[in-house]
């Protein structure tokens, strides 16, 4: 983003840009940050910040590479240790690189008790990691005395435990405090009275709080409210009052309202008088005082590091015991206090000295995320203090003997002085497999090689997964990926990536989507050499099918994802956890067909119009076109059963477009000005003829009235460029599917008015068809919809025409079909949705949107941000440790965060739950049932065997969708003499088939139950059936 012409470069930061807004991004543009210290926080937070796309960086750090940074720090190689560079040196190229509109910038020189910092007023932030508490407040002072104060933030990681402090100064103001988009609401009713009562249509909730003030816009009949902003008072989820209505006129119908954002002012206290009267982030209410306990010892440790000179020894007792000591001193003098937690205490002196990668990557992603917040006023700042703490992780390893966590001289010297030595290794010997090399999946995969999962020489392996290939959109928060990557496939350029952050590491990229279609890859065999399963995907359906796999296989699966700020992780463990599939979450709401086809109220209703206008147009019927041709590749003989009235699915439409197809450039803008006639005003016509003004429903009240929108006529206007952009547009698309060749000067407006001067437009003559007004009421299948015998006779003409005019060559029965590409402007596909959006938008009076909220929608992008992934990556790799030392259920923790109010959350996860059949026997998601049969096993004998090993007889045997064995269905008690094998129809290579059984319940109850899925092995299994 270059600073002078703060244009923001689109094609690299779209997915930022719609959590940021364009405002954020340019103060961020005009900004510079100095960050101090480049081990594991450190360059985390430089990631971060510099992939946002602030002015400029200053790295500063006076260290030398050592082994054990390349345990905490990605960006350090061991040729940069062997030749004794300093960390600055070493990470400075690397981090330049990872965009291109930031300058970066390097200092070794001191920072101390004795420097001038006057050299930190030309910075809006200054950042601090690994600095003395004592240059932390000195360098917090002089920052809080400058006019306008230089916004601070400091960053400690010892061990397990972990504290971000924000000091932005006396009035720090924020112009968005939650980053939320106002949703437009519309009214039901308002009363007149003092105060007045604003009730909302259908009873949806609003989402107001006391004090907030809303603005009214479209109300009839209370006119007097419109373009108002009122302070409302809550009165239920779904209605509000505000002041005195009794002397407007009284309401009518129609109107909506939406919150007005205002601006909020923070005032912050030093570091020095922050010290003792802490303000901190609560983020796991399990332990409430946990903030304050890690407050009192993190200043304890602070305090013994300065007495000492140095930390805690690893397994030093009398270290530790110091240290509890030097907790209750500093303890005693705060003024918010908890009691102090010896057992914290002593962990956290045992690991003093280590570090943990993931506990930097998730709290490096929140400081981050707060240093954008410094910058840009955009979004709550965090008051003032966040601590986290891996106490869960360490607790269960605190029995270990002392040469556990003790130095080795190598990469992992700090993880081993948190974990230890044993599960370091069974890390390098878990074998995993990650869906997805996305945002998180490149994140992920860091982790791993700080924490050494899958070594090649501990018979590890990471499989890794992705079919996607690099888009430049990507490179601003998949850090792995750099612009000479773009167009390569994502998980092999990753697993490259990774093996230089880590060389011991192995990994194995494919290129596969993990669904049914490739269960031959991603066999049952191959999940049961994996011990686990992560999964860094974007979409729910994708989710649901991984988890189910894992399920089936008994595999714990690490889940997260991340919308904007927002981020979750969710953790799935054999026999202990519900799965991701336990719960679910509401259907997105579907907007009603008829809604989209004749009465939108809000402009998502016109974006989805125009993107479903593309898709039917340039996408579907192309397809189906093609489809026909191929089947029936004989246009005599299609003619000849049409006319011996032969029904043929898509006949109707498929010589439709054969008829109308254009042959060169002036008939596509033909056709694309005869589409806006169709669009923007026949519609409208339409629409009048059918419904006029004054119409009225049974109950009396009037049909157009809110949401439903009148809509007026639009006539064509070449000098509108909104009406040019259209026909150009769609007459591209045009010539792109019938691949028409076109220039450049084809597309100017001299030459569309020279075309369209000789063009007659059809007169409007109403239709007496009925539109659709039932909000239940599904889109219809144009393809199976029955034909009249007008219509019969139509196509059969035409087919006739096209043959005697010889349009019936190979060529003119094949056409290009589109696929909708959001973010390549030049193809047309975004100026078609734009502009036909907008000019819908004109008709029905609707406001417009921008067309980055227009690619938003139409595009369903996900907003993105680099901070929000790095923190569910750390998180979920924190939990991995848990899963893979076989940690208790109390152990782990699902994790909830929203980066800019900002909270986050740390709960347990939900507990697995029986179903109980009958008597003592019940099961969960996990149970699977075993039954080994041979060639002439019947069915008689597969439900014995249930019988005989399980206790309860089956009532019902399912495969798949095909049912083997019902009672009560015809002929089915006939089947218990046939073989297993006759009724399955197995393919030859299947070993087993999984089946779905139901048993008889309680004596009380009318329904069968559900028992767990049985494996049925159709072989005897060699030396008995036991496993």
């Amino acid at each position: 983003m270059a600073a002078d012409s703060m244009e923001i470069d689109d094609s690299l930061y779209s997915r930022q840009r719609y959590v940021l807004g364009d405002s954020a991004m340019q103060k961020m543009a005009q900004s510079s940050v100095f960050l101090s210290g480049m081990g594991g926080l450190g360059i985390e937070i430089a990631k971060n910040i510099v992939l946002a796309g602030v002015k400029t960086v200053t790295l500063h750090d006076t260290k030398q590479c050592e082994v054990w940074d390349l345990g905490i720090n990605f960006f350090i190689r061991q040729d940069d240790v062997f030749n004794q560079r300093t960390r600055v040196e070493a990470v400075f190229p690397r981090i330049v690189e990872l965009n291109p509109y930031v300058h970066v910038e390097k200092s070794s020189s001191t920072l101390d008790d004795n420097t001038d910092l006057s050299f930190l007023r030309k910075y809006q932030c200054v950042i601090l990691t690994e600095a003395s508490l004592n240059l932390q407040k000195r360098v917090n002072e002089f920052c809080h005395s400058q006019e306008p104060p230089v916004r601070f933030i400091s960053c400690s990681a010892h061990g397990i435990c972990v504290r971000v402090f924000c000091d932005f100064g006396d009035d720090f103001e924020v112009s968005d405090p939650t980053g939320e988009e106002p949703k437009e609401i519309f009214i039901q009713s308002i009363t007149q009275g003092s105060p007045g009562v604003v009730t909302c249509m259908d009873n949806r909730p609003h989402g107001l709080q006391n004090g907030q003030s809303v603005l009214f816009r479209e109300v009839n009949g209370m006119q007097e409210l419109n373009g108002s902003t009122r302070p409302v008072t809550v009165l239920s989820p779904h209605s509000f009052s505000i002041e005195d209505t009794s002397h407007l006129r009284p309401y009518a119908h129609g109107g909506f309202f939406a919150l007005v954002k205002t601006p909020m002012t923070f005032s912050f206290e030093t570091m020095e008088k922050q010290l003792w009267g802490p303000q901190v982030l609560t983020p796991d209410f399990s332990k409430p005082e946990a903030p304050l306990q890690i407050h009192a010892a993190m200043l304890a440790l602070d305090t013994f590091q300065e007495q000492q000179g140095r930390m805690p020894n690893i397994g030093c007792l009398q270290d530790a015991e110091v240290l509890v000591k030097l907790t209750e001193e500093v303890n005693g003098r705060l003024k918010n206090k908890a009691p102090v937690n010896a057992e914290l205490v002593r962990c956290l002196s045992r690991t003093a000295r280590g570090a943990l990668p993931p506990l930097a990557a998730a709290v490096g992603g929140l400081a981050s995320q707060e240093a954008l917040k410094a910058l840009t006023g955009k979004f709550s700042p965090l008051q003032q203090w966040f601590y986290l703490d891996a106490i869960e992780l360490f607790r269960p390893l605190q029995s270990l003997p002392v040469e556990e966590f003790s130095s080795r001289g190598d990469r992992y010297d700090g993880l081993r002085a948190c974990i230890g030595e044993s599960m370091c290794l069974e890390l390098h010997k878990l074998r995993v497999f990650m869906v997805g090399c996305g945002a998180i999946g490149c994140e992920m995969l860091k982790n791993f090689a700080m924490l050494g999962v899958g070594l090649a020489k501990c018979s590890g392996e990471v499989f890794i997964t992705d079919p996607d290939l690099i888009e430049k959109s990507n490179l601003n928060r998949q850090f792995l990926f750099r612009p000479y990557h773009i167009q390569k496939p994502k998980s092999s350029t990753a697993a490259a990536a990774t093996l230089e952050i880590n060389p011991e590491l192995q990994v194995d990229a494919h290129l596969h989507k993990v669904c049914p279609a490739t269960e031959g890859t991603y066999s049952d065999a191959f999940y049961s050499r994996l011990h686990l399963v992560v999964t860094a995907l974007d979409n729910v359906e994708a989710r649901r099918y991984v988890d189910s796999r894992s399920v089936s296989n008994q595999k714990a699966l690490l889940d997260s994802g991340t919308m904007g700020t927002k981020g979750h992780t969710e953790i799935i463990v054999p026999n202990l956890t519900e799965s991701y599939n336990s719960h679910r979450d509401p259907p997105e709401e579907e907007i009603p067909f008829c809604t989209l086809k004749s009465f939108p109220a809000v402009i998502e209703h016109t974006i989805q119009w125009a993107r479903d206008k593309f898709e039917s147009g340039f996408t579907q019927k192309p397809s189906t076109y093609n489809l026909f041709w191929q089947t029936h590749s004989s246009v005599e003989a299609v003619l000849q059963r049409m006319q011996s009235r032969e029904s043929l699915e898509g006949a109707f439409q498929v010589i439709k477009l054969l008829s109308k197809r254009p042959s060169q450039w002036e008939h596509c803008i033909i056709l694309a000005r005869l589409k806006f006639e169709k669009y923007f005003k026949k519609k409208a016509l339409q629409l009048l003829h059918s419904f006029p003004l004054d119409t009225r429903l049974k109950d009396g009240s009037l049909f157009w009235q809110s949401p439903k929108r009148p809509p007026s006529p639009i006539e064509f206007n070449l000098k509108d460029n909104l009406h040019l952009t259209f026909v150009v547009s769609m007459a591209r698309l045009f010539a792109g599917i019938y691949n028409i060749p076109y220039s450049e000067k084809d597309q100017c407006e001299e030459y569309v008015a020279r075309v369209l001067g000789e063009v007659t437009i059809p007169e409007y003559k109403p239709s007496e068809k009925p539109i659709e007004t039932d909000e239940s009421a599904k889109k219809p299948d144009q393809q199976k919809l029955a034909l009249s015998s007008e219509e019969e006779r139509e196509a059969i003409t035409q087919l006739e025409g096209a043959i005697a005019a010889r349009h019936v060559s190979p060529e003119w029965l094949q056409v290009s079909p589109m696929q909708f590409e959001k973010d390549d402007d030049a193809n047309g596909h975004m100026d078609f949705v734009a502009s036909a959006s907008a000019l819908r938008a004109r008709m029905y009076a609707i406001e417009a949107a921008d067309r980055l909220k227009t690619k938003r929608i139409a595009g369903k992008i996900i907003p993105a941000i680099a901070t929000s992934t790095a923190a569910v990556a750390g998180l979920v790799a924190l939990e991995l440790i848990k899963v893979v030392g076989g940690y208790g259920f109390e152990s782990f923790k699902n994790c909830f965060f929203n980066l800019a109010i900002p909270v986050v959350v740390l709960t347990e996860t939900a507990p697995v739950k029986r179903t109980h059949i009958r008597d003592n026997i019940s099961f969960s998601i996990w149970d699977r049932w075993t039954i080994y049969g041979h060639d002439s096993f019947t069915l008689s004998d597969f439900i014995s065997a249930v019988k005989e090993k399980y206790g309860i007889e089956p009532t019902m045997v399912v495969h798949g969708v095909k049912m083997l064995y019902v009672p009560v269905m015809p002929g089915h008690n006939k089947r218990l003499k046939l073989t297993m094998h006759k009724l399955i129809k197995p393919p030859s290579e299947r070993r087993y088939v999984d089946l779905t059984v139901s048993f008889v319940a309680e004596a009380d109850e009318d329904e069968d139950r559900p028992g767990p899925p049985i494996r049925y092995h159709l072989h005897r299994r060699a030396g008995g059936e036991t496993p």
